[in-house]
């Protein structure tokens, strides 16, 4: 506890790593949480002795298999996605995607976070592994749903046409969810695909028109909007002419750009004009 309120402080506390992982091997749930704790803030991409953790970290998480230790695991996966290294990535991948299927949902939604951070340092998991990514789009539980959502949104964001192919399971949570966090990363997604497949922007009209309309958030109404503006300019039909329910959507827009620029607040008099500058092109 001390060390790491010394590390919040801005002293540094490598000196005592291994005293940190003698805490994480503790029997006692109270002990190994201050461990992890420690090896959070304490632990980096140069710190050797995260080669000694590697056991502890796959005994962790192969003990909530069988249903007990299930916080245990969800502290380990805490820590992996704070201290993960490409070896550590490599080595703790089989154990971490089994959990994407574990019956409790505290644990396969933090499985499926924490394998973003492994991407990031082991790209090659990626193939591995995400086919189980597009099992949790499907999760019956709606916060996995919406981890899955925001690691997926994640990964498109450098390249997304390789994310096309889960355009229809997007579309769906689209036209079905209730959540706005996760509709936000949903409309998103789906606006940044409209480029690679042209075709979508037609589909998408109705619904995110249909979300303005329907929304009191101020950020997914936005998100909705600027991603029609997105759409607009690939509605055209292959005779030249637009569908004949844009005037009406594009009127719609700019009142609810309208309605953000005479809003009092700076924020969202930004966003507004930022919309109309869309909006025109």
């Amino acid at each position: 506890n001390k060390l790491t309120f010394l590390q919040m402080m801005g002293y540094g506390m490598s000196y005592a790593s291994f005293a940190s992982i003698e805490v994480m091997s503790s029997p006692r749930f109270a002990h190994k949480r201050i461990g992890y704790l420690a090896a959070c803030q304490g632990f980096n991409q140069n710190t050797e002795v995260i080669l000694l953790t590697t056991n502890l970290l796959q005994k962790e998480l192969r003990s909530a298999v069988g249903g007990n230790g299930m916080y245990e695991a969800g502290l380990a996966i805490n820590c992996i996605s704070n201290i993960v290294t490409e070896d550590l990535a490599r080595d703790v991948l089989p154990e971490l995607t089994n959990l994407t299927s574990h019956p409790q949902p505290y644990l396969r939604k933090k499985a499926v976070l924490c394998l973003f951070k492994l991407f990031m340092k082991y790209p090659q998991a990626l193939r591995l592994t995400f086919d189980k990514i597009q099992e949790c789009l499907e999760d019956s539980d709606s916060s996995v749903v919406s981890c899955a959502v925001n690691v997926v949104t994640e990964l498109s964001d450098k390249n997304p046409k390789n994310y096309l192919h889960l355009a229809p399971a997007f579309f769906q949570l689209l036209t079905q969810s209730q959540n706005n966090w996760m509709l936000i990363k949903v409309v998103k997604l789906l606006g940044s695909l409209v480029p690679e497949e042209p075709r979508l922007a037609r589909k998408l009209l109705e619904p995110l028109a249909a979300m303005v309309q329907s929304t009191h958030a101020k950020s997914l109404l936005y998100e909705a909007v600027y991603t029609i503006t997105l759409c607009l300019p690939y509605c055209r039909k292959a005779d030249g002419s637009m569908p004949a329910s844009v005037p009406t959507i594009v009127q719609l827009c700019g009142k609810t750009l309208r309605d953000f620029c005479a809003d009092k607040d700076q924020n969202l008099k930004y966003l507004g004009l930022v919309g109309f500058s869309s909006l025109r092109q």
